[in-house]
């Protein structure tokens, strides 16, 4: 235990039973819903569920889509390396519910979309409409290639299971269902891969915990090892994550995924009423919050197991992202079928994450792409839908390979949520918020945006941050007593100082005068700049060209009674009146006299089954 074992172990018999259970159950659902909806005439069925779905399983489903292998494998890992003040991620996943159900939903719900970036084509022009799409579709593509890869390679690497194997099953099963089953066959799979997801969590939490003596020395090791580093409020925008990076950065990435990201808002529209689908997003946050606790606290345990040794300083392991797999083999190596479950709760968080992608490719294809420019009927764009399915699950497997010249996958993710999201976040805010922004501001605040975010995002890449913003906390080899053997090189103590996405230049004995402060910024805050850069832009624009006298449909932007506030105050308002006995005269004439006089009533009278006689 404690790293002094060379060798953490390999996959039993057991192990790939439950591994190939999973995908089995998964591609089981798949089959049955195209049995179930093989009657299904149209492409709204397809991708939207015939808008027939409740709120828990699409609540589950919205925690599924995105808590993906990053979360199990890189979360745990990066409280190992950085500290547990990543939970406050959890203030940012309450703002984000709040605005995304307050703000976004109504206004998309009332539309009846399927694609979000039809709302552009509707509030601007089609040319916002085609970029938007573009955006969201390298992103989405990008994202899944970095989701397949990167725990095949960590798993890989430590349990032995073939890497491309592992990436080409994995993407197959998801593509099967994906096309058979379409949404509803996407949401029942991501209910029961959370639950796997958690399962996974809970052997090693509990495991970790019966080894160390119980809860108390994992926080009391966690402490001493500074990992409970949570009262950082330090201001400087500079360093990775502070309290304010995490929670201002932090809600910007996510209602860029929940507000308009074509994944999230399928699902929450895919619910038979508005109340519904603000229910789903509140329940979700249950499974965030729970999500992320399990997270912080696996990342604690595997501080506390290593805390005198750790293996990847001594070289057992060549990266961060493969301590929890090394840890599971390490701890749970004796109990077969364990370590498969564990390996199926990380491919679990990336099989619902990537069927999400597929499906929301699909539809932003066939309603922002093929629709406006073809005449199909609804049974070809059906078909239409699930052949781009197939044709988006082997674009995404080709992707991973993209994805093996990438490194740490948590930082890599949402860089390029925050560089891509943050924009089309602002885009979307100017169309529902300021009814006086045209089509010539939008299109402008986007391209500025994206150029700031990218320029901003690509330079951080190239000069990485100095360790006083990163702050890697301190990591021991002293306890290792295992006999070192010439293939391990661990002479030196000194960490990595940043995991980059992509291979970067070395340090440049020049560097250029904004290294140390535009491009050392937090990869939190790349998404705010992004917004923050559109919208300016967009209002300016918009208003220098008579977007003051732009006469916008009132259903295109937010309105007052789409806010729970508004009910909340006429409600205590109604109440007050009641109670003070004061008559609102308008109201009481609507309901007392507006629809007694038969005259005047929309009903047409039926004098022959009257009792008075005529």
């Amino acid at each position: 235990m404690s790293g002094n074992s060379l060798v953490a172990g390999s996959f039993a018999v057991a192990d790939y039973v439950v591994f190939a259970l999973m995908l089995m159950v998964s591609a089981a659902v798949g089959v049955y819903y195209a049995w179930a909806d093989r009657g299904q005439r149209n492409s709204g069925d397809f991708l939207i569920g015939g808008r027939s779905l409740t709120a828990l399983p699409v609540s589950l489903s919205l925690t599924a889509s995105f808590m993906s292998a990053i979360t199990v494998l890189s979360n745990p890992a990066e409280v190992y390396r950085y500290g547990a003040n990543i939970g406050f991620y959890g203030l940012s996943y309450v703002m984000t519910m709040v605005v995304t159900s307050e703000v976004f939903l109504p206004v998309f719900y009332r539309l009846a979309i399927t694609s979000t970036y039809e709302y552009l084509e509707q509030r601007f022009n089609r040319a916002t409409r085609l970029l938007g799409t573009a955006l969201f579709i390298a992103q989405t593509i990008l994202y899944t290639g970095i989701v397949i890869y990167a725990p095949a390679l960590a798993l890989n690497q430590v349990t032995g299971m073939d890497l491309w194997g592992a990436v080409i099953s994995t993407g197959m099963v998801c593509t099967f269902y994906c096309t058979m089953g379409g949404l509803k066959a996407v949401v029942w799979t991501d209910v029961i891969q959370l639950g796997v997801m958690l399962a996974g969590f809970l052997s090693v939490i509990i495991r970790s915990v019966v080894l160390q003596g119980g809860v108390y020395p994992i926080i009391s090791d966690s402490q001493q090892g500074g990992r409970l580093n949570f009262w950082d409020f330090d201001t400087n925008p500079l360093r990775r994550h502070t309290f304010w990076t995490i929670t201002i950065g932090g809600t910007f990435v996510w209602v860029s995924i929940y507000g308009i990201n074509q994944a999230q808002v399928q699902r929450y529209i895919s619910c038979k009423s508005i109340t519904h689908a603000k229910l789903s997003l509140y329940i979700n946050l249950l499974g965030l919050l729970s999500i992320l606790l399990s997270s912080v606290f696996a990342g604690m345990c595997l501080f506390s197991v290593y805390k005198d040794c750790d293996p990847w300083t001594a070289g057992l392991i060549s990266a961060p992202d493969q301590l929890m797999p090394y840890l599971v083999m390490d701890i749970l190596g004796d109990y077969s079928g364990l370590p498969g479950l564990f390996v199926a709760a990380a491919y679990s968080g990336s099989l619902s994450t990537v069927s999400s992608s597929i499906n929301a490719l699909a539809a932003v294809t066939v309603e922002d792409l093929i629709k406006p420019y073809t005449n199909l009927s609804e049974k070809h764009l059906s078909w239409t839908s699930k052949g781009l399915s197939l044709i988006y699950g082997v674009l995404c497997i080709g992707m991973a390979g993209l994805a093996s010249l990438m490194g740490g996958i948590l930082q890599a993710a949402i860089s390029i949520f925050g560089v891509i999201g943050g924009p089309l976040l602002g885009l979307f805010t100017l169309g529902i918020l300021c009814p006086f922004a045209n089509s010539k501001g939008a299109l402008s605040g986007l391209v500025s945006g994206l150029v700031v975010s990218l320029w901003v995002g690509i330079g951080a890449q190239i000069y990485p941050p100095p360790p006083a913003m990163t702050r890697p906390l301190l990591l021991t080899t002293e306890g290792c007593n295992f006999t070192t053997t010439e293939s391990l090189n661990w002479t030196s103590t000194v960490l990595p100082t940043q995991t980059n996405f992509f291979t970067t230049a070395p340090v440049h004995s020049t560097q250029p005068l904004l290294a140390d402060n535009w491009y050392s910024l937090s990869y939190l805050y790349f998404s705010p700049i992004g917004t923050l850069i559109t919208i300016s832009v967009g209002i300016l624009l918009s208003l220098f060209t008579g977007g003051w006298k732009l006469k916008v449909e009132s259903r295109l932007t937010l309105k007052k009674e789409d806010t729970t506030l508004y009910h909340i105050v006429k409600f205590f308002k109604d109440r007050v009146m009641r109670r003070t006995g004061k008559l609102d005269l308008t109201r009481d004439r609507e309901k007392k006299f507006g629809s007694s006089n038969p005259a005047f009533r929309d009903v047409e009278l039926d004098f022959t089954k009257s009792s008075i006689p005529i």
